[in-house]
């Protein structure tokens, strides 16, 4: 039995407050740049870090002391790559216990950076759930030793990156300020941005912009991958870019953060895919120029999403009042997970 076009939407609604509530959805497919994409293969065209923020009741930050040659004795957090087979907690409780001689657990993604989809690194904070602190006598070509430091004590750092991943620890640590995510382990070859893009107004109206797919033709958030040669979130550009290139540069594409994230990589080559459940506001451009450069005074256009271009694309107004609140809750103090580009 054909599904009506409320129906479909209906169901988009329900899919949405999934992912607002940290949850994942199965992917199918995918609407936007696929063709300029190849799978997500580890060791070939991917690398993902995962790195483990742990404290001790003192708030001491758990630190390794390096073993490669060319970082050797410099300190840094528990941290390394995923390998072939594994789910990204499962590669961080190995490289904790590799390099500190602690198991421990997982609580939340805290950050996640990237350069483009080839380099992910996911950063978690998590807590020791047994074994002994790593001494030199255990010493290996995984690392040094290991120690609790208390962030204010000399100590020769191989890189000052980590030093604003701990402060985000701490930070989560006294006030948590997005729900715990955690990866689900929902399969996807390639990496992929699924968008719950957003345009509201001054009357707190709220539209989502869906799609038609060519193979999926029932309406559904858009999925775009990332390009090579982009930060991931381009792919929200891509997808405004297609549905409105006329009024594109008059918008601001903004990935407010990951609402969250689904990983398998059971099956190498064919579920080494990331898919980032993502919220995305489209902002109209305020400042407004003529052809001479000079700024123009807005119109009151943008109490409206722009004028929809490509036939694949509608917007949906979102009626259902618990969900409209949501939405613009998240829009407005964004409690969600960070994804930030090292571009």
């Amino acid at each position: 039995m054909e599904v009506t076009e409320a129906e479909q939407r209906r169901q988009v609604e329900e899919q949405v407050e999934k992912l607002l509530g940290g949850q994942g959805l199965e992917v199918s497919g995918c609407d936007v740049a696929l063709e300029q994409s190849k799978p997500a293969t580890l060791r070939k065209n991917v690398t993902y870090i995962v790195c483990a923020v742990i404290f001790n009741d003192k708030e001491e930050v758990l630190m390794v002391q390096e073993a490669k040659p060319d970082c050797y004795k410099q300190w840094y957090l528990p941290a390394g790559r995923v390998e072939v087979g594994e789910s990204l907690q499962e590669a961080l409780k190995r490289e904790v216990k590799e390099e500190a001689g602690f198991e421990c657990e997982p609580i939340t993604l805290l950050l996640i950076q990237e350069q483009g989809p080839q380099w992910i690194r996911f950063i978690f904070q998590a807590r020791v759930t047994g074994g002994t602190l790593k001494t030199l006598a255990e010493a290996d070509q995984e690392s040094l030793q290991a120690s609790w430091w208390d962030r204010q004590s000399p100590l020769p750092l191989r890189g000052r990156d980590i030093l604003r991943l701990i402060d985000c620890g701490l930070k989560y640590r006294q006030d948590p300020w997005h729900p715990a995510t955690l990866p689900m382990g929902l399969s996807c070859r390639h990496v992929l941005q699924r968008l719950v893009l957003v345009f509201s107004n001054a009357q707190q109206q709220v539209w989502l912009l869906l799609i038609k797919g060519e193979g999926a033709p029932a309406l559904h958030l858009p999925m775009a991958a990332a390009l090579r040669t982009h930060a991931v979130t381009w792919a929200a550009n891509m997808v405004v870019q297609e549905a409105v290139p006329s009024s594109y540069y008059d918008h601001d594409v903004n990935t407010l953060g990951v609402l969250s994230l689904q990983h398998d990589g059971r099956q190498h080559g064919r579920t080494d895919g990331v898919c980032f459940n993502t919220l995305v506001a489209l902002l109209p451009d305020y400042v407004r120029r003529d052809e001479d450069g000079e700024k123009v005074e807005a119109t009151g256009a943008e109490q409206r999403p722009p004028a929809l271009e490509n036939p694949r694309y509608v917007w949906h107004l979102v009626h259902k009042q618990s969900l409209r609140e949501k939405l613009l809750e998240k829009l407005k103090n964004t409690s969600i997970l960070p994804l930030h580009s090292l571009y």
